[in-house]
């Protein structure tokens, strides 16, 4: 029996008028960044833009000026060769009503996709562009910098703050913060429970009143260690950055409401977000009617992280930038043209600020990152840049273009891709994921791993991101289809998309989730938890997990306590465990596996249809460096529990995404080139070829990878 995705009910999930024009036009851009050169003639630059076109790419993700050059000025040549001046492409066309094709006389019944090829049409289109042109940019305080405007509440208006990207609530920040917390808790006594106030050692004399609340100046009655208050000022600064963003698309929507904005930002997509007071999922969700969600990726400035490593960590940021906007555009709208060696700035930490930041942009590199891409759920890319700088910071590096100034075979690659993406632009946009296994993922866990942070080791904060890796690193190296999945999701009713829902160091759980989670074990799903999961509720208190609650009552078992494999090392099938280990008493549940010292290590519980699995130790974050394939076959193989993956290839990486006509496969290779095979157990085809290169292929044959790179193969059903 086939599975339900419930891909109507995900496409809904950020449903506007904005995002049905995007399905409708399918826009898909691959844009670059033109730096003009000092005495670089008009000709010059019109041939570098018709040379753009013919490899592929249609239009700009960026200029910047030079003195003789001034940007206008360059956007209007753009645009005069053909070249959309502007990241989103045609996604900034107006959108094609019966309105509009009666007012341009073309035929009420014309198609979609010959109204978009209709020169009149594209006339049109390119004028509605062309206005753009000579708008101001909007100016608002930078969100990344340490000066924020707070916009969104007229009471604020006009304050200036600064809100660093940290835990840190500094005095400047008192006033507005304490008028934030009043707008969120309405009442002293909601206040007074939520920051746990009546607990031992958070605060000698609770707030009585409003009135006592503000008479606290500084704040300092309440215990600055207390979990859930500086959860609340990284909620706090969260809030102010979008409210920041969101005064910036109201003034570009009253100016122009079909041009579309872009939010999301320069920030590596594996820093601990919560830590630094912003809320990416949430940015996302203001660019529901507005625009397209994307993240920054450069090999130099996004992988230090992951100490550098780039083949599986490229899909894992575009799933996880296009899982937070589930059903809405999202790309990444600045990513890398070329070859980088010195720029990255200075490193997020002492170890990488000792490591170089140098990387091989060749021409399966650039694949592996567009087609990771397309994979992860993005539609178009910007490119930084077509060519280099000449001189000064970053000059030599990111271009397409080699020092010659011609296009290298990266530039051709990469444009045979973008041509091969239009192509097929409409499969692809209506093509989903079809995931066996939700990695759950939430902003206020990740804030409770900070706010551990503060008092405690810092390193803490990084918790939650290295066990999301390494679940996505399992995943990925066993081919198993897979998709991160927000709380937010789980509450609007995603989880019976996914077989089963694995929660990797999950330290927090609000308390409506887990009723949640118990229909949807019931139904026939399965959740999969490990240490320390479980440990505090949605205020920061300590979680009720014995008999009768409601996580016993999922999970089948009491959590006695949390002890660390450290001086009393555990075992599992003779391999050493490090990390959290959780004492586990089963009540309803049954031990699958025992430690060494005979306590319970995994456990199941049958609820229903389903099954609710306990991992008494960190399975997802130590898989988070390459190399432990032990635990990764353990994360899997209680992932999965009955499942068996739709496909596999024993020798590569493969992600697919599903459209009505056809499946589109994605192989990375890691490796030296190689012949590999691709089993499609569970789905039957009429015939493979690669969009690409138009190569048709033998089904069930050969398929010829290359060294270090990438391949798509489009299989027809």
């Amino acid at each position: 029996m086939s599975h339900d995705y419930l891909h109507e009910q995900y496409d809904a999930l950020h449903d506007s008028a904005m995002q049905r024009k995007f399905r409708k036009i399918a826009p898909m851009p691959y844009g670059v960044v033109f730096l003009p050169w000092k005495g670089i003639t008009e000709q010059e630059m019109r041939e570098e833009f018709r040379t753009m076109r013919k490899l592929g790419f249609e239009n700009l993700k960026q200029t910047m000026a030079i003195p003789d050059w001034p940007v206008e000025k360059i956007l209007s040549v753009a645009l005069d060769e053909g070249v959309i001046p502007f990241w989103y492409g045609e996604g900034g066309w107006e959108d094609i009503t019966p309105e509009l094709l009666k007012k341009l006389g073309l035929p009420a019944d014309t198609s979609i996709d010959d109204a978009i090829a209709n020169p009149t049409m594209r006339e049109y289109q390119a004028n509605v562009i062309r206005k753009r042109i000579a708008y101001e940019p909007i100016k608002t305080a930078k969100i990344e910098g340490t000066v924020l405007q707070a916009a969104g509440l007229e009471k604020w208006e006009g304050e200036t703050l600064q809100l660093f990207n940290d835990p840190i609530l500094r005095p400047d920040a008192y006033n507005l913060f304490k008028q934030w917390v009043k707008e969120k808790y309405t009442t002293i006594d909601a206040l007074r429970a939520e920051w746990n106030q009546d607990e031992v050692g958070i605060c000698e004399e609770p707030y009585t009143s409003w009135d006592d609340f503000d008479a606290d100046s500084e704040l300092s009655r309440h215990s600055h260690r207390e979990y859930r208050f500086i959860r609340d000022v990284l909620r706090f600064k969260a809030d102010i950055n979008i409210m920041r963003i969101r005064k910036r698309l109201e003034i570009a929507t009253e100016r122009d409401p079909e041009e579309p904005q872009r939010a999301g930002g320069e920030m590596g997509l594996f820093l601990p977000f919560a830590w630094r007071g912003t809320d990416m999922e949430g940015i996302a969700e203001e660019m529901i009617g507005t625009g397209s969600f994307y993240p920054s990726i450069h090999f130099a400035w996004h992988f230090e992280e992951v100490s550098f490593e780039a083949a599986r960590c490229i899909y894992m940021q575009s799933s996880i930038a296009a899982d937070w906007f589930k059903g809405g555009w999202s790309a990444t709208w600045e990513s890398t043209g070329g070859p980088q060696q010195f720029s990255g700035g200075k490193g997020w930490d002492i170890w990488s600020e000792r490591k170089i930041a140098g990387f091989t942009t060749n021409s399966g590199t650039i694949a592996q990152l567009l087609l990771s891409y397309l994979a992860g759920g993005f539609r178009g890319a910007g490119l930084w840049c077509w060519n280099f700088r000449r001189a000064g910071w970053e000059a030599g590096e990111y271009a397409l273009c080699d020092r010659q100034g011609k296009p290298s075979a990266r530039a051709v690659r990469a444009g045979a891709i973008a041509k091969a993406a239009n192509r097929y632009r409409r499969e692809i946009w209506a093509a989903h994921k079809e995931p066996d296994v939700g990695v759950l993922i939430d902003w206020d866990n990740e804030a409770y791993w900070a706010a551990i942070s503060v008092p405690n080791r810092e390193s803490f904060k990084n918790h939650p991101v290295h066990a999301r890796i390494g679940a996505s690193r399992a995943l990925i190296n066993a081919n198993v289809q897979w998709e991160h999945v927000t709380v937010s999701d789980v509450r609007k009713g995603l989880a019976p998309r996914y077989k089963s829902i694995y929660l990797p160091a999950h330290i927090s759980i609000p308390a409506d989730l887990l009723p949640i989670l118990t229909e949807y074990v019931r139904a026939g799903g399965r959740v999969v938890i490990d240490a320390p999961g479980g440990w505090f509720d949605e205020k920061g208190k300590v979680l009720d997990v014995g008999r009768g609650g409601a996580f016993e009552a999922l999970f089948g078992v009491e959590i006695k306590d949390f002890q660390y494999s450290n001086n009393v090392p555990r075992y599992l099938e003779g391999q050493k465990l490090n990390g959290f280990v959780t004492e586990i008493a089963p009540t309803t549940a049954t031990t699958l596996q025992y430690f060494q010292t005979g306590e319970p290590a995994v456990t199941e519980n049958r609820l229903g249809a389903g099954t609710a699995v306990v991992l008494g130790f960190e399975a997802a974050r130590f898989c988070f460096e390459p190399g432990n394939d032990f635990l990764e076959s353990v994360l899997v193989r209680y992932a999965l529990g009955s499942t068996v993956p739709a496909y596999s290839c024993t020798d590569a990486i493969v992600y697919r995404i599903a459209a009505p006509d056809a499946d589109h496969y994605f192989f990375i290779n890691d490796n030296p080139a190689r012949r590999v095979h691709l089993e499609t157990r569970a789905y039957r085809y009429s015939s493979v070829s690669d969009p690409v290169t138009g190569e048709q292929l033998v089904l069930g044959g050969p398929i010829e990878l290359e060294s270090y790179g990438a391949r798509w193969l489009r299989f027809a059903k």
